[in-house]
Formats: structure tokens, C-alpha cells, sequence
């Protein structure tokens, strides 16, 4: 199953891969996935790669960063371990949810990656107009067991306006929020007030860009339970870094 804009997408004319770096679970005390994150080459920022992408490889771009996240991380997981690969995707390269997942399940396939181990996340801030579209999508993700997460929550076009149209597994507080959170009054409401949502709505919370181990005693006592940043680890190119955590 394809459809003609899909077909009719440009090929890249430049390459690219992937940095990787953990979600770590505060409760259990171990890795519970990693994210992966475009990078070029050498290693190059994601948005030197990005700012290569033209209007016409959007599709061509999302399509070839899943297979090239699933193919690394059949190679680097261990084996036998229970963790979430975290991908990211833009709403506005898919055009027909079905078909345009069709890469990633043969990806899955060829790799033998579970499907239940998938994270796609979006950012906020990838201004989203058709909202139906999206929930579309949505849909026929869960169809195959993935799991969906808002990124950079609170800090792009929608905010809580995503949470009435559906209800994602996860969203991922954006950094800038919980940015010196455990001095910040303002910071720390916000995030009681999501915490609140959240656990209403049955929704996974990921405290992300965390710094200090004083934010991160700060946001474990207001009862989120997995973390991500430079506290833990920064991404390397094509590997898993380990967690650096002190406290662990």
C-alpha cells in the first residue's frame, strides 16, 4: 500500500544517522529506553541535518530516520532487555497513516525489532493544522502497539489543547519549564498542574533537559518517574551511553 505522494517524494542527496541517548527510570532505577536523535556523519548537530531537508524530502527524511533508528538499535540494545526505542516523526510528512507506516513495520521485520518496544513522539512545536489528521494517525499507530508521546510539552502551538482533541501514553515536559525547577515557585505549579492532568488522564510523564540532581530530587518528589538529560547522560553517535547518575 502506497500513496502518490509518498511515491512521489524526492531521495535524500545527503546521508545521516543517529545519537542515542537514555530515558531513565527513577522507580525502577534503570534505563527504560533511549531516544534516538538525528545527527550527520560526524557527528554534526541535528540541525545542520535538518536544515538540508527541503519541503520535498519531508516525507523521503521521516520515512529513512525510523528505518535507520530501528536498524541501530536492533544492533546496539541488549538482548533480552525491556526498553522503548523513541522516534521522532513529523505529522505533516504523513499523508496516508497507513501507508506511510508501511517502511516501519518492514523495518521492524527485517531488523527483528519488536513493534511494542516503539516510541513515536512530536514535538509541540511542530505546529500541527489539521487536527483530525493527526488523530488519524494516532489511531492506526496504536493499531500496532506503539506507544505516543507529545514532546516539548508546554512550549509549542497547542499546550493543553492536544490532551482534549486525544490522550497520548507520555508527554515529555519541555526544558524550559523545569529549568532550575527547584528554586523556580512558578516552575514548580506548572508542574503539579500537569502532574495533576496527567494522572487523570492515565498519562505517563517525562521530565526532560534535567540538569541538576537538585531538579531532579525536586520533579521525583512531585511524582514523575522518568528523566532524561544531560544529569544522565548526553547522546552519543551511535552508541549507548551509560547513565552517570550519581545517585544511581
Amino acid at each position: 500500500m502506497t500513496c502518490q505522494s509518498c511515491r512521489e517524494s524526492t531521495r535524500l542527496d545527503f546521508e545521516f544517522s543517529m545519537a542515542f541517548q537514555p530515558i531513565y527510570d527513577a522507580v525502577a532505577e534503570r534505563v527504560w529506553g533511549y531516544e534516538a536523535l538525528v545527527r550527520g556523519m560526524a557527528g554534526e548537530s541535528a540541525f545542520s541535518v535538518l536544515s538540508q531537508v527541503s519541503q520535498e524530502q519531508k516525507y523521503r527524511f521521516d520515512q529513512d530516520c525510523r528505518v535507520k533508528a530501528i536498524e541501530l538499535a536492533s544492533r546496539l540494545f541488549p538482548a533480552g532487555e525491556d526498553l522503548k526505542l523513541s522516534i521522532n516523526f513529523m505529522p505533516n510528512a504523513v499523508y496516508e497513516p497507513a501507508a506511510c507506516l508501511r517502511a516501519t513495520l518492514l523495518a521492524a521485520d527485517r531488523f527483528s525489532f519488536p513493534k511494542s518496544a516503539i516510541m513515536f513522539e512530536f514535538t509541540e512545536d511542530e505546529e500541527v493544522s489539521d487536527t483530525v489528521h493527526l488523530t488519524n494517525i494516532i489511531a492506526e499507530y496504536r493499531k500496532h502497539d506503539f506507544t505516543i508521546a507529545i514532546d516539548d510539552f508546554g512550549a509549542g502551538h497547542a499546550g493543553l489543547g492536544l490532551l482534549v482533541e486525544f490522550q497520548p501514553d507520555l508527554i515529555k515536559i519541555d526544558m524550559k519549564i523545569l529549568r532550575d525547577v527547584d528554586t523556580n515557585r512558578a516552575g514548580q505549579a506548572v508542574v503539579a498542574g500537569i502532574m495533576s492532568i496527567a494522572q487523570q488522564l492515565d498519562i505517563t510523564v517525562l521530565a526532560e533537559g534535567v540538569e541538576t540532581e537538585a531538579e531532579f530530587e525536586v520533579l521525583k518528589a512531585a511524582g514523575i518517574r522518568l528523566f532524561q538529560g544531560y544529569l544522565f547522560a548526553k547522546p552519543a553517535f551511535e552508541e549507548l551511553p551509560p547513565v552517570t547518575l550519581s545517585t544511581v
